[in-house]
């Protein structure tokens, strides 16, 4: 990039603090401190909550500020789940959320603080604050959250979130600034029990994040510096929990690229057809948010090159392998970690392509691509290359 040519903004998260490397139970009461939250309400994936015994441990940490929890968020965030979570959550009188889960219980927590805040009671009412929309949103958000993620997704360190409207199997997008966790724990004793391939996928998707990030037409210095950093702890530490799930070390690391990897994000860089196209197949098509990246940021990668080849090759030197086709780079680190790679691979049928791709080409990070896509039937054809 000439430094002639630059201009652009920085906008700081509101987010006030990541811990890591310490277990959770020891440092929540004092974070709940500092955010003056008395009444915690827990949002937990169904998988945790079921295998950790979680609502005692909670009671244990939280004593007399617990007021109840909840589990069984579907993937991509159905609206009704978020409604549900709302409606519990005021019922108990809760002034804090907690997330514990995936990307998808993180989201579905951040939209029902919309919920809380607009006092939206039904799906329809939920539909409204959508970004599509353009809502008049309120300028504070009354109940706030933290988050102890269990997967890579990163969905703990942005202020947006998506929804899923089930009728049109369609992908929504939130958006808030105190969406945004006020604190994020990274514990990687949290994430054992993280099935393997969600894991992996998932970092994926991180991995996606600084991709994107560094190829973005509105890239940022502070952003790229963390992408940079991100893509090789990612990819490092990622070969190194399939190879020995148990480093808890190498887990953390990961942790640890996803955050910076999520510095664009949550700092307004828009991504790519990437992550456009992935939430046409997550909303559409039901493909799990890791996955997507897996199938598609190969092939985004190829159709840009021609765009930011200058940038591409800062990627593959950051993966390590320096003057190879970054495409093919991704496209071999999804290999070696034994994840899906082609659409046929994940139960999409080619008769859904036009849906998606519909979908996908009114995605607003499908339209912030750096080489544009002029319409939906070039998107059909990222879909057959990954068929």
């Amino acid at each position: 990039m000439n430094p002639g040519d630059m201009n652009g903004i920085y906008r700081a998260p509101q987010q006030e603090s990541v811990l890591y490397g310490r277990p959770w139970g020891e440092i929540l009461a004092a974070e709940l401190d500092r955010c003056s939250a008395n009444r915690v309400f827990v949002v937990a994936s169904t998988h945790y909550a079921a295998s950790a015994n979680l609502e005692a441990a909670m009671r244990a940490a939280l004593g007399a500020r617990f007021v109840g929890m909840t589990s069984g968020v579907r993937e991509h965030a159905p609206r009704a789940d978020v409604v549900r979570i709302a409606d519990e959550a005021r019922r108990a009188g809760a002034d804090f959320l907690l997330a514990i889960g995936g990307g998808s219980v993180i989201d579905a927590t951040k939209v029902a603080l919309l919920c809380l805040a607009n006092d939206a009671r039904d799906t329809e009412q939920l539909g409204a604050l959508a970004h599509t929309r353009k809502p008049s949103l309120p300028t504070q958000l009354p109940v706030r959250m933290g988050a102890i993620p269990t997967t890579l997704s990163g969905a703990e360190f942005t202020y947006f979130a998506g929804c899923t409207d089930m009728a049109t199997r369609t992908k929504e997008g939130y958006f808030h600034p105190l969406m945004a966790p006020r604190f994020v724990i990274l514990d990687a004793a949290v994430t054992r029990g993280t099935p393997q391939s969600t894991w992996l996928s998932t970092g994926v998707r991180s991995l996606d994040h600084a991709v994107e990030a560094l190829c973005s037409k509105a890239a940022t210095p502070i952003a790229d510096a963390a992408a940079l950093h991100a893509l090789k702890l990612l990819s490092a530490s990622l070969v190194r929990n399939h190879d020995e799930p148990t480093d808890d070390n190498a887990r953390l690391q990961s942790q640890c690229g996803v955050w910076l990897a999520a510095v664009g994000l949550q700092s307004g860089v828009p991504m790519g057809a990437s992550h456009g196209i992935g939430h046409a197949l997550g909303g559409t098509a039901g493909v799990p948010h890791g996955v997507t990246s897996c199938l598609m940021l190969p092939h985004v990668l190829r159709w840009n090159h021609s765009v930011n080849a200058d940038r591409q090759a800062a990627i593959s030197a950051a993966l390590g392998e320096p003057g190879a086709d970054a495409g093919d780079v991704v496209a071999r680190l999804v290999e070696r970690l034994g994840l899906p790679n082609r659409l046929r691979d994940v139960g999409v049928a080619r008769e859904e392509f036009a849906e998606i791709a519909d979908h996908a080409f009114h995605d607003p990070w499908t339209e912030a691509n750096p080489r544009r896509l002029r319409d939906a039937r070039e998107i059909v054809d990222l879909l057959e290359k990954a068929w």
